[in-house]
């Protein structure tokens, strides 16, 4: 006999699966859709900024911008990133992370799109400065998603949104340019054809958003369900109730993170030209320079998993110090004789970049504390970041060669070494440590 609407689920003859089996498949579908959706948001944190160099001089042209812009043009990424970041935890503990995020895809597509018709300077700063914010959110939320979402996957997840950032920053800089002339040379459009990438990202988060809504209409009595469609903490601890800039963990997390994208800004900035001037050939620099970005799309992916596993990180983030200190004292000593080792040893040393993501998910106990600790993290770390690519090129220029400012990048990474063991310890911010 069939059984009746009213029969208890699992009764015999009721085809549907039990009550707890059929939330566990929800649960599994949800957890398939937030991951889709962290992949989709993490290709497009760097599109913004990587598909704008390959195209500089022909926005450089077209809008008629001064040195001093394309100078502003260098520094402000890091500088939006610091301001607008440390907004995303207040947003988030109100609407939820996945809704800000939605919010920041949203803000990212508006402002790629708007900047492709851009008629003058002011307002190609501001829509670039609208699309930069919506990565700012992106970049001090996935850490929070995952938390949240694969409390028992840490270094996995991490792993695989940071391959994808990878992903999307070699992507775009090696797309933008064919997709431009193939748009019969216009750079509006080889621009502005990355807000549909965004748009695309907002769609599986928005699918739990709704499943969410819809779940509750049909639970009636239920509890008020977080604003994020997410499960509860997994710590089950309440919010910390503390100053971040009280924690020493949290300072060196900080520190680590801003001497890593120096690092980073350097290489994707300056990595080229250093080949260039002591010899090589543009195309040549130009396939070193792929090197040093395409070793960080599977490291960025094991690492997070080994860095995982360990309890303490601290050994990883020196190894990778001692790669970048290898690679820029090649520079130093024999640029031209094994260049494509020198570019391999500074793509290993970037990987610090997913192994701060890492970290920053690991010193705190609870996803609000992850929430703040990222926020903290970032915006000090990218406030850090804004001068070293300019100090670099005024290096250079008062000197008239690339060994002070790569001796500068050397010391920096004895720095990096010493706070990334600090941060590496296994140690709660929650705890004062």
């Amino acid at each position: 006999m069939t059984a009746t609407p009213d029969a208890p689920h699992g009764a015999p003859g009721d085809r549907r699966p039990a009550a707890p089996v059929r939330a566990v498949l929800a649960s599994r579908r949800t957890r398939v859709l937030v991951a889709v959706g962290m992949v989709l948001v993490a290709l497009n944190l760097r599109p913004a900024v990587s598909g704008l160099g390959p195209l500089l001089e022909e926005v450089r042209t077209g809008l008629g911008l001064s040195g001093a812009v394309l100078g502003v043009l260098t520094s402000v990424p890091a500088l939006c990133f610091a301001v607008f970041g440390s907004l995303a935890p207040r947003l988030a503990r109100r609407f939820g992370p996945l809704l800000v995020v939605v919010a920041a895809m949203a803000a990212l597509a508006a402002g790629l799109a708007l900047r492709a018709f851009a008629g003058g300077t002011a307002v190609f700063l501001l829509t670039t400065a609208l699309a930069l914010a919506g990565i700012a959110v992106g970049n001090v939320l996935m850490p929070v998603v995952v938390k949240r979402w694969f409390p028992d996957r840490v270094g996995t997840m991490t792993g695989l949104y940071s391959t994808a950032l990878a992903l999307g920053t070699s992507g775009a800089a090696a797309l933008t340019v064919p997709l431009t002339q193939a748009a019969g040379g216009s750079w509006r459009f080889g621009l502005g054809v990355w807000a549909l990438l965004a748009l695309v990202a907002m769609l599986p988060f928005g699918a739990v958003l709704l499943r969410r809504r819809r779940t509750e209409a049909a639970a009636a009595g239920g509890a008020p369900a977080d604003p994020s469609g997410a499960p509860a903490d997994p710590s089950g601890a309440p919010a910390p109730a503390f100053r971040m800039s009280r924690s020493a963990t949290a300072w060196a997390l900080g520190v680590f993170f801003g001497l890593q994208a120096t690092g980073a800004y350097v290489v994707i900035g300056w990595l080229a030209q250093i080949y260039r001037d002591s010899g090589l050939s543009a195309g040549t620099a130009g396939a070193l320079m792929a090197v040093a970005m395409g070793v960080s799309i599977p490291l960025s992916f094991v690492l997070p998993r080994v860095a995982a596993a360990l309890s303490h990180q601290g050994p990883l983030a020196a190894v990778l110090a001692l790669s970048g200190l290898g690679g820029y004292t090649g520079l130093i000593l024999a640029p031209t004789s094994v260049p494509v080792l020198w570019a391999l040893l500074l793509g290993v040393s970037n990987c610090a970049f997913p192994l701060v993501l890492t970290m920053i998910g690991m010193r705190s106990r609870t996803g609000v504390g992850v929430a703040k600790l990222s926020a903290f993290v970032q915006s000090t770390g990218y406030l850090i970041a804004i001068p070293g690519p300019l100090l670099v090129g005024v290096l250079h220029d008062a000197s008239g060669s690339w060994n002070p400012p790569l001796l500068m990048m050397c010391g920096l990474l004895v720095v990096q070494l010493a706070v990334g063991v600090l941060a590496g310890r296994h140690r709660f911010v929650e705890d004062g440590g």
